[in-house]
């Protein structure tokens, strides 16, 4: 694609704004650690929602819900769709819990919630885990859409992407720490999504499609606009329905939807001025996450099918690209192709918008877990406020070296997204219950996250190589939910549970109580609900139903 100076002009505009943002941040952020990585508990409801909401968005996004409608139809989309119920719970049963707790890390709850050395070891396999193995994994499959963009819109190799990517993403999140990181990321959301309105307005009227009304119209589009999928199609119908909507949403760790809160999402509500704040900022992240954000998207992918009814068709446009790389989810980034001169900078911009505001998102959590949970608690238990900065940073650093050498092992987006799945499958429970079920005890959550990562590697690689039976994706998945479920049991009863001492004083500290959960449920049912009409409402609009 050819850039014009309008083109070349808005990015360097894009840059000059993204960096000057950690740049007037580092002033306060740099003085106390509190700063660096709480903001100092000041953040606003809107700016944590949208800071959700921009760490959830990534060059990936749009490329996975393109595959998604490609192949399953826009009922496909429950396959991320089912997540929202999970994060409505957040909302109102654990989202002022988290905050009472006083962690300054979400790892960091552990050794308030169980103690001694199992605890100590519990957070430290955690921190690791979360912070550096399944980041890493998060950071490979973002920049594998990275590098399929960049190839397209730039037609430069994978190592001048990463590499971009790699200096802008941890200068501004390393400079301003998370204060910087959410002012970022609403400035990155904002244009995010000025992109990909752009997008979607000139990839409908391409004369491939001929407007609106003739995409809606025809027929290779008509079969797939519908919200539930075809009851008929047993083996779809489990996959993309049934198994999210019944078990993914509240049993499958995933990062950004994590059942009971974890991550970027507990890391910004810990940022909130008050309990109340990182309530309405949650809730507010999951009408945009969900209802909002993603139709632009949607109807791309619509237009996609269109311009590019099989992948030998994306082939044929992008000639010089590696064959390799073509998949379904290649078609948003080849649908760019009608943005014209002028336009195309600013989408462009938006790309790499959403790249680094998830990028970014890893780097901070994966650093503060680093900093705050392995190096402060067990190398120097007396480290200082800058030295713990200093530490956040170069792992940062380290991060993001290790992300870009992971990218050649994804194959696609949703690849990387069912081998995010897999790794956290049966897990979810143990989050939820934790807070209210005072049997529950560290070796429940070692064992818990053990096997169902020995599962998910066992099943989702392993398996082909040992068995010529052909599972599916949600066979894989139940029986990684179902052997981690009975594991974590097991351990739970044949271990001792804590000491009423820790059980009492963590109890309260959070102040929960049987009256707030149930009407927190209630309250969970009745918003998802209300959220999934406003996007089928907005759907209606969209497609013309």
């Amino acid at each position: 694609m050819k850039f014009a100076l309008a083109d070349w002009i808005a990015i360097a505009v894009f840059f000059a704004i993204l960096l000057a943002i950690p740049v007037l941040s580092n002033r306060k952020t740099s003085k106390t650690s509190s700063e660096f990585f709480q903001s100092g508990r000041s953040m606003p409801w809107w700016l944590i929602g949208i800071s959700m909401v921009a760490a959830m968005t990534s060059t990936n996004s749009a490329n996975l819900f393109t595959q998604l409608i490609r192949e399953n139809g826009l009922a496909g989309n429950w396959a991320w769709w089912s997540f929202l119920t999970g994060g409505v719970l957040t909302v109102f049963v654990y989202a002022k819990l988290w905050h009472r707790s006083g962690a300054t890390t979400d790892i960091a709850f552990y050794e308030l919630r169980y103690s001694g050395k199992p605890a100590a070891f519990l957070r430290a396999f955690r921190a690791v885990y979360l912070g550096v193995v399944y980041n890493l994994l998060v950071m490979a499959t973002v920049l594998l859409g990275a590098v399929k963009l960049g190839t397209v819109l730039f037609g430069v190799p994978a190592w001048v992407v990463l590499a971009v990517t790699a200096v802008a993403s941890v200068f501004y999140s390393t400079i301003g720490g998370i204060r910087g990181t959410i002012y970022a990321d609403f400035y990155l959301f904002t244009v995010i999504m000025i992109g990909a309105v752009a997008v979607m307005v000139y990839g409908v009227a391409a004369p491939e499609v001929g407007g609106y009304a003739a995409l809606m119209k025809n027929a290779a589009v008509v079969s797939k606009l519908n919200f539930l999928p075809d009851f008929k199609d047993t083996d779809t119908l489990v996959a993309v329905f049934v198994i999210p909507v019944a078990i993914q949403w509240w049993n499958v760790w995933y990062s950004g939807s994590e059942p009971g809160g974890g991550g970027y999402i507990v890391q910004r509500m810990l940022t909130a001025r008050t309990p109340n704040h990182a309530l309405g900022g949650t809730l507010f992240a999951q009408v945009v996450q969900y209802a909002l954000r993603p139709w632009p998207w949607y109807i791309v992918a619509f237009a996609s099918i269109v311009v590019f009814p099989d992948l030998e068709s994306i082939r044929q446009a992008f000639p010089g690209v590696d064959p390799k790389l073509v998949g379904n989810d290649m078609a948003y980034p080849a649908m760019i192709k009608f943005v014209p001169a002028g336009w195309l900078g600013v989408v462009a911009a938006s790309l790499m918008g959403a790249l680094f505001s998830t990028i970014a998102a890893q780097i901070s959590m994966g650093s503060n877990y680093v900093a705050n949970d392995v190096w402060k608690r067990f190398v120097r238990k007396d480290a200082s406020g800058r030295e713990l900065i200093v530490v956040a940073r170069a792992t940062s650093v380290a991060l993001m070296a290790a992300g870009c050498l992971l990218v050649p092992f994804i194959a696609d987006a949703k690849a990387g997204f069912d081998l995010l799945v897999m790794i956290g499958a049966g897990t979810g429970a143990v989050f939820l219950l934790r807070w209210f079920w005072m049997r529950i005890n560290a070796w429940t959550e070692i064992v818990a996250m053990a096997v169902s990562i020995v599962c998910a590697v066992f099943f989702q690689i392993a398996w082909p190589y040992v068995s010529d039976v052909k599972l599916l994706f949600w066979h894989r998945l139940l029986l990684t939910i179902g052997v981690t479920t009975v594991a974590w049991l097991a351990a739970t009863f044949a271990t001792r549970p804590e000491s009423q001492e820790v059980l009492d004083d963590f109890m309260k500290r959070v102040r929960a109580n049987g009256r707030d959960v149930g009407m927190g449920v209630l309250w969970t049912f009745v918003v998802s609900l209300a959220i999934f009409v406003f996007m089928w409402a907005i759907g209606a609009v969209f497609c013309g139903a």
